[in-house]
């Protein structure tokens, strides 16, 4: 179950530069005001698709997955963010109701303010407004450019893909936790179980990785690149 924190003064935080540096004191203050964090288990849900939108987010720690459900329930994996990512951006605006379950997938701590103080600063900072306009942007255009990475990729190429972005991007070493299930793997890449196991199993047995659990290792990286870029 969701933890509420004490939570830290975004005029101390260490994401301040990052997420909030184009606000006063003052406006850091008010945001102090509206905001609570809350820490959160591997599994728990942050926010449920069909949820009120009420708030604006960023992950301070942990990763969390964005997953989407067509009317036959089948379950697509959007994205994973990490730290420092504003996970709720890509329907904040546009839609009244949550368009896609956020879960966490490793322990995560979520900041939450309170909506109507950011549409606050957007209004009357320009300065901000402007910056934030840049963050959603750039949110779009990853989610769109990890998307054209995988669905222009076979099979193969698809899971070097998400092997290649958690040793690089997330972990930034190549022996880490898998925090995702095959079944997630499946859900992100758009293939079945079975053959992300399969693949796996064959990548394995070509001494690219091993493979003890949920830790894996990657022997071969630069082979894994290559059979990335050739798809």
């Amino acid at each position: 179950m969701a933890q509420e924190l004490n939570h830290q003064s975004c005029t101390n935080c260490v994401y301040r530069t990052w997420a909030f540096n184009k606000l006063s004191q003052d406006e850091l203050k008010l945001i102090d005001n509206h905001k609570k964090e809350f820490a959160y288990n591997k599994g728990e849900v942050i926010l449920q698709e069909g949820d009120e939108i009420s708030s604006f987010l960023y992950l301070r720690k942990g990763l969390v997955k964005l997953l989407s459900t067509e009317k036959n329930e089948k379950e697509h994996i959007i994205s994973i963010a990490k730290p420092m990512d504003f996970v709720g951006l890509l329907s904040i605006f546009s839609n009244q109701k949550q368009l896609y379950t956020i879960t966490a997938i490793e322990q995560s701590v979520v900041c939450f303010v309170e909506l109507d103080v950011i549409k606050t600063f957007i209004r009357e900072n320009g300065a901000f407004a402007l910056d934030f306009l840049e963050k959603i942007s750039k949110v779009s255009d990853d989610v769109i450019h990890t998307r054209m990475k995988i669905n222009t990729k076979q099979l193969r190429g698809r899971i070097a893909y998400i092997l290649l972005f958690f040793a690089n991007h997330i972990y930034e070493n190549n022996a880490f936790e898998l925090p995702v299930s095959r079944k997630e793997i499946a859900q992100l890449i758009d293939m079945s179980t079975e053959n992300v196991i399969r693949i796996l199993s064959e990548f394995r047995k070509d001494d690219i990785l091993t493979i003890e659990g949920k830790h894996i290792t990657l022997l071969d990286p630069e082979r894994l690149q290559r059979i990335y870029d050739l798809g």
